[in-house]
């Protein structure tokens, strides 16, 4: 029998080949995401199945059993349900394959990223990815275009190496994993010029998402400053010092950068202003009254969309002082509501919502653990990303659809993998990443006592 036919037939060996295969997949995802969501997709997908291949081969699903993974699979089933029962066969096929999301991220924690080596070339692809949206920004803002010639949008916001402007939200998902590591390091270090390089970096981080110019973005990012000051001591007084810096800038920007100004400042100034009836406001009156008229199942996957425009939701909302003259009407649709939990409840209702934030809640837990004590820096990085991302009073993209699931769920599994290679140290594990890297069984790599 030929030497490959031999290699096939070996459990380790197929392990191993499986594994390679699915760390290909992972390290190559992050670039897909930034341009090719079709391709992001299938590598998503191809590291699910790559996953449960190997669990059969292995003959070990313990790691279905895994505490956030059963929720997670409580709510998929649900959301399902409703939709099986109101939903149209489109959407009843977009539910069904929310699975592999869970699917992906959990291979991610128990298999793809137990190696450290691996988890240390993910670090420097998204470190490369975040440098490159930055440089792709200022090059667009001094020069005028990037270099695919494409330039500012149209209201004002720097779209980095994009046509359209996702930079903002793109920036904000890798921001932390990529820099509060290598600020941290230099924090740390005796040398007042790497401690100076530290404060550096951080200020012209921070300064590239002012000059990108995208609302939301911007204001969660100083949600994720003030939470990683408050589990990083030494991150404290470069972080006042970096939105010091960045409040001034935004003050000069109606000399710097007056698009960035109009954006920023006087157009968020002004849907404050009238809430109820921008934009925002209009989508989210919708979704309220829709909730409202099917508490229970909701409207099945991708509801709003599908509902929006029927004129039995163009009411007002009482106890909010919103009159149905102020609903909107048509103008108060949207593909989706721009919010993840009330996207939950107009797909699944009240049991939905409910399902999807002990889900979220759960995820910051396993994310969190720990961290009080000795906090790693990357671990906080990983765990504000997902805080943000997850961060209820926010504007947002659809939930399920790539590349927005993509980055949450890369990030997700990340997260819960650095968590429980920490704990595997802490608990004297012997080199899980070692053992996982040669092919071993799941349960040759699932140390005990850690959280699943």
């Amino acid at each position: 029998m030929p030497t490959h036919a031999r290699t096939l037939n070996s459990p380790t060996d197929l392990h191993a080949v499986l594994l390679r295969a699915a760390t290909a997949a992972t390290l190559v995802l992050p670039l897909a995401l930034l341009y090719a969501r079709a391709i992001a997709d299938i590598l998503l997908c191809t590291v699910a199945l790559l996953f449960l291949l190997h669990c059969w081969v292995a003959g070990d699903w313990s790691a279905l059993r895994s505490a956030w993974f059963r929720l997670a699979l409580a709510f998929w089933v649900w959301l399902l349900a409703t939709t099986l029962w109101l939903g149209e066969p489109p959407a009843i096929v977009q539910a069904l394959v929310v699975g592999r999301l869970f699917l992906f991220a959990l291979a991610l924690e128990h298999w793809v990223l137990t190696p450290a080596t691996t988890r240390r070339r993910l670090r420097w692809v998204i470190i490369a990815i975040a440098v490159w949206i930055a440089a792709e920004s200022w090059q667009q803002y001094l020069l005028g275009t990037n270099l695919a010639g494409y330039p500012r949008w149209g209201d004002g916001a720097l779209t980095g190496p994009f046509e359209k402007p996702r930079a903002g939200g793109t920036y904000l998902v890798v921001f932390f994993p990529a820099f509060l590591p290598l600020i941290m390091d230099r924090l740390g270090r005796p040398d007042r010029r790497a401690q100076l390089a530290g404060v550096l970096l951080l200020g012209l981080a921070v300064a590239t998402m002012v000059l990108i110019g995208q609302r939301m973005p911007a204001l969660l990012l100083v949600l994720g400053l003030l939470a990683c000051g408050l589990l990083l001591r030494r991150f404290r007084l470069p972080m006042l010092l970096a939105m010091l810096a960045g409040a001034l800038l935004l003050a000069a920007t109606p000399v710097l950068s007056p698009p960035t100004f109009q954006k920023l400042v006087l157009h968020f100034l002004d849907q404050m202003r009238h809430f109820v009836t921008s934009n925002y406001g209009l989508l989210y009156t919708r979704a309220l009254v829709m909730l409202a008229a099917h508490p229970w199942l909701g409207l099945g996957f991708d509801g709003f969309r599908h509902g929006c425009a029927d004129p039995q939701y163009f009411l007002g909302i009482s106890w909010l002082n919103v009159t149905a003259e102020q609903s909107g009407g048509v103008a108060g649709c949207n593909l989706h509501p721009h919010n993840y939990y009330l996207e939950m409840a107009t797909d699944a209702g009240l049991p939905g919502l409910a399902l999807f934030a002990a889900l979220a809640v759960l995820w910051l837990r396993l994310l969190a653990r720990r961290l009080a004590h000795g906090a790693d820096s990357l671990r906080v990085a990983l765990f504000v990303a997902a805080l943000l991302a997850l961060w209820p009073l926010a504007s947002t993209t659809a939930l399920f659809v790539v590349p927005t699931s993509g980055w949450l769920f890369l990030m997700l599994g990340w997260g819960l993998a650095e968590a429980r290679a920490a704990g595997a140290a802490r608990e004297g594990v012997a080199d899980v990443a070692a053992s996982s890297h040669a092919g071993a069984p799941l349960t040759a790599t699932r140390p005990k006592n850690v959280a699943a």
